[in-house]
């Protein structure tokens, strides 16, 4: 049988959501965050399937559990799950998970405005800003960051000939940039998105393997990253992140900001130090930049860094009990 009550904290950071689970934790095993994510992935995944799926969840949801640190000099660890699977990482996700984690003294840090968290990606260093009991802003230190793959071409039905780059920022993106096939995301409906995105990721991962050179289980382009002309004016781009099978981030991505910015600065278009503000497909920003440069397996890499903002809305007790013939969720898509 599989029952459980899970307590939950809800909110979005810059528009997407997150639920941060504060009980119910499953006992993981592993040394490393890496291997507790696969051991969750093998035994617990109803438990992901039961929060973000409907009727408890919906198409976007996003949750994340907090788990001890895996390190000696860590804050703490984090677990990340979602309607796409359980992600090696997730910028927005951590951001809303120090934002609420902080709030309600679920973190205790060492040192005053910063933290270390272990990821199934790697080690995550933050700074946040917190006043009267509210935290104003998480900056985020990602895992390095990297271009993988560099103007492959694939033929899309309907649209034809695109050419697509694929980076990693924590997860492997396939970025299409504007070009004779795809006017960009100022000229597309979220409909059109959402129709050509499966099929684009379907097309790249049959024609290319994409696989973290030093974690076999960081694999497969997960996500597309669409770009476009932004709406604010002091945006750098835009871009619009599918996943899962029917979501389109609300955020400006977290580790899609840090996909873009290892392909532009492999491209000779962003420079170290420089400020890379990236918005969504609603208008809302993350503010990233490149800290430095560095190396993967021999790989030219980039070590970026995110920052935004997180809002709590609620909180909830969920149940899941397997007598509900809806317990593990569904879609409909």
């Amino acid at each position: 049988m599989r029952k459980g009550t899970f307590s939950c904290i809800d909110g979005h950071t810059c528009g997407n959501p997150v639920r941060l689970i504060t009980s119910g934790h499953p006992n993981l095993r592993g040394d490393t965050m890496s291997e507790k994510r696969q051991h969750f992935m093998a035994e617990y995944d109803w438990i992901r399937q039961a929060l973000m799926f409907e009727p408890r969840g919906h198409d976007m949801m996003s949750g994340s559990f907090i788990y001890p640190p895996t390190t000696p000099d860590g804050d703490a660890s984090i677990l990340f799950v979602e309607t796409s699977g359980c992600l090696p990482m997730c910028g927005h996700g951590t951001i809303g998970t120090i934002t609420f984690a902080l709030e309600h003294g679920l973190i205790q840090p060492t040192e005053q405005d910063s933290l270390k968290l272990d990821t199934p990606a790697g080690r995550v260093d933050v700074n946040y800003r917190m006043e009267n009991g509210k935290v104003e802003w998480v900056k985020l230190f990602n895992v390095p960051a990297f271009l993988a793959y560099q103007n492959i071409e694939i033929e899309v039905p309907e649209l034809g000939l695109l050419t697509v780059d694929i980076s990693y920022g924590g997860n492997f993106y396939i970025i299409v940039e504007p070009q004779a096939n795809f006017p960009g995301i100022d000229k597309w409906k979220a409909s059109e998105i959402l129709k050509h995105s499966p099929i684009v990721r379907q097309i790249v991962n049959q024609q290319l393997t994409c696989v973290h050179p030093l974690d076999a289980t960081v694999k497969g382009a997960s996500h597309v990253l669409w770009t476009g002309q932004p709406k604010q004016h002091n945006s750098s781009a835009a871009n619009a992140v599918f996943y899962g099978d029917k979501a389109i981030d609300r955020s400006p991505c977290g580790t899609g900001t840090s996909a873009r910015m290892a392909q532009l600065f492999a491209k000779g278009q962003l420079q170290v130090g420089q400020d890379f503000v990236h918005e969504s497909y609603i208008g809302s920003q993350f503010i990233g930049c490149i800290e430095g440069v560095t190396e993967v397996a021999g790989k030219s890499a980039i070590l970026p860094s995110i920052r935004g903002w997180s809002k709590v809305t609620g909180t909830s007790n969920i149940t899941v009990d397997d007598d509900d013939p809806y317990a593990f969720g569904f879609q409909v898509i």
